[in-house]
């Protein structure tokens, strides 16, 4: 630790911004991560909340009635439970306090406020339905209490169900949770590996920051005499330090986006400022669970560190890539045909899932075949240098532009999935719609985020990876336009190509749902999805033109 530490503050300014790119690096991940896992706990937090309104057929003695309905003011939806008691003892749900006689009502806070609340509900208000009862801030819902005889409770529902039910035979107000509660879950679900992924492939990317001034010091400790353990451990130490620091620090941003998070509005409201914090556990599994990420990813490329040091010290090409990596690709695309409406959302989930990391683990190839095909083709001196670039260090090329080339893949699957704002023929249809709308715009942002860091991080570190290099070519008289024309192109290229495969992908990984939800709006999603895409990595690079300035501009250039 004491080595490592040493190493880090003798790297230098240069040394330390590598360092600080990996904090931000993992921070980002890190908060996007926390927000991802609180999507699905927020969603189980609101169909437990809501599964007293969906009563459950008594398997005893019934000991109460209950029937719900759904009423609409404007737009805005009222819930209104009617219950009958049929004996003594039993228990009101939780969080309405208490359970009404015949003739009395319990409102929640914000429908006792309405001005119609007393003209629709003319009784006594004896009490009020907490937070624990309703299904987000400012829900309007009002439980009723009847005598068993009342109209209310012998009547027979005729309409749509999910405007109502009749009356049912309850033993108690446990309840449970109704089809659209699960559904929110599955989409969140969903989601939920929509948003991970990327971040998980990112944040393990954030350890293979500056990975060529990593090795390049490593291999000389081993020259030197260091034993691989020692390279390992001192590997692990530096990574598990850095992402330790800039874990604490995602939780610390992820706090502070928390109340701007809570307006988001999804099935009809904002969220309760509990839904949106994870729990202690989760949040402890992510603080650690991301440093051990980051440490595994880091010692992932020792081996040749490891086992040829003085390759690495010569700054030896390693070997090519093999094609198995297509080839597990086309296998996770041959699984898609399984999904559909009838699958099951474990399926669902686990073939998104390894589509996504097949996606990931082919890219770098591609990216080397790219860089081949270019050098073999070059006719200017900026496109030989980019070409050989993707050529010699595919994986290096790959990580810059993975973040917008995923994203291209989620864009891909909600664009065609998205729905139309008119589709929707009544107000519950309506409703849901919006949902997803919402839902899907989340996902697309939050991928968009991911995407512009990753290129931006990456993009710096590249440079400080070889400094070296363009300060000598620089000395040699390559003009400074020139090689800033070779990375933009070695940047746009593959993104141009593995970005549009990657919406093919997902696309193709959508189209057996395209027939749920058809969407007119998905082509313009599309478009706006790789403008900025595109967008964000062009700034990115010219954001870290100075950088690149200063580095080519070093009148000694040495290795760290």
């Amino acid at each position: 630790m004491d080595l490592t530490w040493r190493l880090i503050r003798g790297g230098g300014s240069r040394g330390l911004l590598g360092s600080s790119l990996t904090v931000v690096a993992v921070a980002v991940s890190t908060a996007l991560l926390l927000f991802a896992v609180a999507v699905n706990v927020a969603f189980a937090g609101r169909a437990e909340r809501a599964a007293w309104r969906n009563p459950v057929t008594a398997t005893g003695t019934p000991r109460a009635l209950e029937a719900v309905r759904v009423e609409f003011a404007g737009d805005r939806v009222i819930t209104v439970v009617h219950v009958a008691v049929l004996g003594l003892g039993v228990r009101p749900p939780r969080g309405v306090s208490p359970l009404p006689g015949p003739g009395e009502f319990v409102l929640s806070p914000a429908l006792a406020r309405d001005p119609s609340a007393a003209r629709r509900f003319p009784g006594k208000v004896v009490g009020t339905v907490g937070d624990d009862a309703l299904v987000h801030p400012g829900e309007l819902v009002a439980v009723a209490g009847h005598a068993p005889g009342d109209a209310v409770m012998t009547a027979t529902w005729r309409g749509d169900h999910r405007l109502g039910v009749s009356a049912t035979k309850v033993s108690g107000f446990a309840g449970a949770q109704d089809n659209m509660a699960v559904g929110y879950r599955v989409l969140a679900a969903l989601a939920g590996v929509l948003m991970i992924v990327p971040l998980l492939v990112f944040g393990g990317a954030a350890a293979r920051l500056t990975v060529a001034r990593r090795d390049q010091r490593l291999a000389a400790l081993r020259l030197a005499g260091a034993t691989p353990g020692q390279v390992v451990a001192m590997t692990v130490a530096e990574a598990v330090m850095t992402a330790l620091a800039g874990a604490v620090l995602g939780l610390v941003l992820y706090a502070a986006a928390a109340p701007s998070l809570q307006r988001i509005e999804i099935t009809g409201g904002t969220w309760f400022a509990s839904d949106l914090w994870p729990g202690i556990l989760p949040v402890a599994a992510v603080l650690a669970g991301v440093p051990l990420l980051v440490g595994l990813s880091g010692i992932a490329g020792l081996r040749r560190v490891v086992v040829s040091p003085l390759g690495v010290a010569r700054r030896a090409t390693p070997p090519a890539m093999r094609f198995v990596r297509v080839v597990v690709l086309m296998g996770a695309l041959a699984l898609v045909p399984a999904l559909g409406a009838g699958a099951r959302p474990t399926t669902i989930l686990v073939v998104l899932t390894l589509a996504f990391l097949a996606l990931n683990f082919a890219g770098a190839w591609v990216v080397g075949l790219i860089g081949r095909i270019s050098a073999a083709g070059a006719r200017t001196p900026a496109r030989l240098l980019a070409g050989r670039r993707l050529a010699d260090d595919p994986k290096s090329a790959w990580r810059t532009v993975s973040g917008v080339a995923l994203t291209g893949f989620v864009a891909g699957f909600t664009g065609i999935l998205t729905p139309s704002a008119e589709a929707g023929s009544d107000r519950m249809t309506a409703l849901l719609l919006h949902d997803v709308r919402v839902g899907t715009l989340v996902v697309l942002a939050v991928s968009f985020l991911i995407a512009i860091v990753s290129a931006g991080v990456t993009a710096a570190s590249s440079v400080l990876d070889r400094r070296q290099t363009y300060a000598l070519l620089r000395l040699a008289g390559t003009p400074l336009e020139v090689l800033d024309r070779a990375r933009r192109m070695e940047t746009l290229v593959p993104l141009t190509i593995m970005g549009g495969g990657s919406i093919l992908t997902g696309v193709l990984c959508a189209a057996p749902f395209a027939s749920l939800s058809p969407s007119r709006d998905g082509v313009l999603t599309l478009l706006c999805c790789v403008v900025l895409g595109f967008g964000g990595v062009v700034a990115a690079g010219a954001l870290t033109r100075p950088l690149l300035r200063a580095v080519a501009t070093d009148p000694a250039p040495r290795p760290d």
